[in-house]
């Protein structure tokens, strides 16, 4: 064979192997996609886990019916995969066929999204699942947990099998000697699985007393952590700077009042929920910070508003996180009536070409309402349903006072008689 026909079948096979790759890749996405991942997280998911394009159709297959067969709600599976592919491989397979019906005999109550979590972790610590239950019984006997606090440690923290009943007991007695008492111990562990993780030394006595350093009451402290133990998991320093933030705001003072309306330690809670939302999108801990200070009303909206518009920034607007480090305003204003509505328009202008220019983030969110309407809405018949703000196509007219309110303010009538006739008449000719 010449030098030239052993280059033309090599390129030959080497372009079937990346056809037959690209047809694998594709009927792998159509089978994720049948058991409902969206389609929009599929590329990255694949990209990441590329030894899931090398394993056998059948066995994906396989490991997704037995998953979905226990009937686990499709989005709880849709991110344990997210977050634990190993789920699909060979051997976790395996171990789920034969250890899962002896748990589910040993443990009755647990749900099986919890079951799972317990088979991930010890899958991952190398332990035997069936031999956890002396640590499943100590945290029922020995720390009284309740059935449904077991069950929501094993799913939020699965690594309690290995983790020193000491440590969880020092936990224990760290809170209940702050003067939590013993019930509400058990409802914010089950809030809060991971505050057993925490170590008393490292983390909770060095949090508490930044806390009272502040100037915050063991009262005020016990409240929210009652209301939302998630605040035991701030690390050391974060909730300084959060406060320091809130005092430095620069803000309308009906704003102000909002965010602190239900205290300043609950405002420093959510600041730091809003922060990590942010980064967790990828924005920097710092720029969030920058954000939230140029945009105090982002507190004031729930951390899952802030998530839907950043979600429509970057995947319907098609614009970087980074944009709204520029114009954090986007964050403030409302999204159904300001930044859907508004797009919509520029979508449309942008179909018919009307728009010849770079529209920004800025264009969007910063021009006043009747501004945006006389620029882009106006000029353009079909776009005023889109629009609807001052265009009348569908939007009812608020009247200022109650209907029938107007014959409150209507002068008595009084029936005309011939003497009060002459006189107005003999009076005005006097005038003359």
């Amino acid at each position: 064979m010449t030098l030239g026909a052993k280059y033309a079948n090599a390129r030959f096979l080497g372009s079937t192997s990346a056809f037959s790759q690209y047809r694998k890749k594709i009927a792998v996405a159509n089978l994720f996609q049948k058991y409902g991942f969206p389609s929009s997280l599929i590329p990255s998911f694949l990209s990441r886990n590329p030894s899931l394009l090398q394993a056998p159709l059948p066995q994906l297959h396989h490991s997704l019916t037995t998953l979905f067969s226990l009937r686990i709600p499709q989005n709880d599976i849709v991110s344990l995969l997210t977050t634990n592919p190993s789920l699909l491989h060979h051997s976790f397979y395996h171990t789920l066929q034969s250890r899962l019906p002896h748990l589910q005999t040993r443990f009755p109550t647990l749900s099986p999204s919890t079951l799972l979590n317990l088979l991930l972790s010890s899958t991952k610590l190398h332990l035997d699942p069936l031999q956890l239950s002396p640590k499943l019984n100590a945290l029922k006997t020995d720390f009284a947990f309740s059935d449904a606090t077991v069950a929501s440690i094993l799913e939020g923290f699965p690594d309690v099998v290995v983790t020193g009943e000491n440590e969880i007991a020092s936990v224990i007695d760290f809170l209940s000697g702050f003067g939590i008492p013993r019930d509400e111990i058990d409802l914010v562990v089950r809030s809060f699985p991971r505050v057993l993780a925490l170590g008393v030394e490292q983390r909770l006595m060095p949090l508490f007393r930044e806390i009272k350093e502040l100037g915050f009451s063991n009262r005020e402290m016990r409240s929210e952590i009652s209301r939302d133990p998630r605040i035991l998991g701030m690390e050391i320093g974060e909730l300084t700077r959060c406060l320091r933030l809130i005092e430095s705001l620069k803000c309308r003072e009906s704003i102000k009042e909002r965010v602190i309306g239900s205290g300043l330690m609950r405002a420093c809670f959510e600041v730091k929920l809003r922060v990590d939302c942010l980064c967790g999108y990828g924005l920097t801990r710092r720029d969030a910070l920058k954000v939230i200070w140029k945009e105090p009303r982002v507190i004031c909206y729930e951390v899952g508003d802030v998530e839907r518009k950043v979600e429509f920034l970057v995947q319907r607007m098609k614009c970087s996180v980074e944009c709204l480090a520029e114009v954090p305003k986007y964050l403030g204003v409302n999204f159904e009536k300001q930044i859907v509505a508004r797009y919509s328009v520029v979508e449309c202008l942008r179909g018919k070409g009307a728009i010849g220019f770079e529209f920004g983030l800025k264009d969007l969110v910063m021009p006043s309402r009747l501004r945006f309407y006389n620029l882009y809405v106006k000029p353009y018949p079909e776009c005023e349903k889109i629009y609807g703000r001052f265009s009348g196509c569908g939007v009812q007219v608020k009247t200022k006072h109650p209907a029938g309110l107007w014959k409150l303010f209507k002068p008595q009538k009084f029936a005309e008689r011939d003497e009060d006739v002459e006189s107005v008449r003999s009076f005005m000719e006097s005038l003359v």
